[in-house]
């Protein structure tokens, strides 16, 4: 039984772009940035994988159609990793052709841990044949980070850091919330230290007020990094942030595939499990 639409409509801008362009163009108006991302993973037939690309061109065609100020985020096993490597990177570089010519950004997302290896390395290909055209997520919480950051900041990549979403073993990933925040001002350091603009994604207030301390403290000018929050999550905070003068993007999914990505956002907090509760026996 496919679960009701509606269930998912604080975290998700619609079922189709189309559906998403009035919340997109009411986000704008807020001064406040986009990244677009149609929801799906793990596609393991070349011709879901055909479409999901063909979709993503014409969603690089309707962002500059509609003058949306907004990339695109993009999961790799929807362009075909699950299937074949080559063939994945061949669609992805594809995507980057069109992009590059609408003068748009690719933000390669990060799955699970098992894809943690195969993504940064597609990403360095993409990366050194496109430069800022692209980037891609790095998870505070996984062990592996200390050396990926290092390695990705030298490189001068665009990154975004996150906490990270997935559920993760203890040998994999650390499990204490404290732990994970001090992991994540660490690699913020680094990447305000060496990298041109770094994205930090989080809705974590301690987080949050701990940057505007530490660039303040650094004399690191508000334009030099971007504040980055979900669709649907601490919306004041972010045009609170954009009149302080910080730069600012909303991640705004819309797509069929969304259950994955809902059932994410209720494990990470209470509060959203019963947002969806009271939205059930609302009329």
């Amino acid at each position: 039984m496919k679960l009701p639409f509606v269930l998912a409509k604080r975290f998700v801008a619609g079922e189709t772009f189309d559906e998403s362009i009035p919340k997109a163009k009411y986000l704008n108006q807020k001064n406040l940035a986009l990244t677009l991302d149609l929801l799906g993973e793990n596609v393991t037939d070349k011709k879901t994988a055909d479409e999901t690309v063909d979709a993503y061109i014409e969603l690089l065609h309707g962002i500059h159609k509609h003058g949306l100020v907004s990339s695109i985020s993009i999961k790799l096993t929807m362009m075909g990793l699950d299937i074949d490597t080559q063939y994945c990177k061949e669609n992805l570089f594809k995507l980057l052709d069109v992009a590059q010519e609408h003068n748009q950004f690719v933000n390669i997302d990060m799955e699970g841990s098992d894809y943690t290896q195969i993504t940064i390395d597609i990403f360095k290909e993409a990366f050194a044949k496109y430069g800022q055209s692209v980037g891609t997520v790095i998870q505070a919480m996984l062990h592996r980070t200390k050396d990926d950051i290092e390695e990705l900041a030298k490189l001068g990549a665009n990154i975004r850091l996150v906490k990270g979403a997935y559920k993760e073993p203890d040998h994999v990933a650390l499990q204490n919330m404290s732990d994970i925040r001090e992991a994540f001002k660490d690699y913020a350091k680094v990447l305000l230290e060496h990298t041109e603009c770094p994205r930090f994604g989080t809705h974590d207030d301690e987080l949050v007020n701990w940057l505007r301390e530490y660039t303040a403290a650094k004399n690191i000018s508000k334009d030099q990094f971007e504040y980055q929050m979900l669709y649907g999550l601490r919306e004041e905070t972010m045009v609170d942030l954009t009149k302080l003068g910080y730069k600012t993007r909303v991640y705004v999914p819309f797509g069929t595939d969304w259950f994955p990505y809902f059932t994410r956002r209720l494990m990470e907090r209470k509060e959203n499990i019963w947002f969806v509760l009271s939205t059930m026996v609302k009329k």
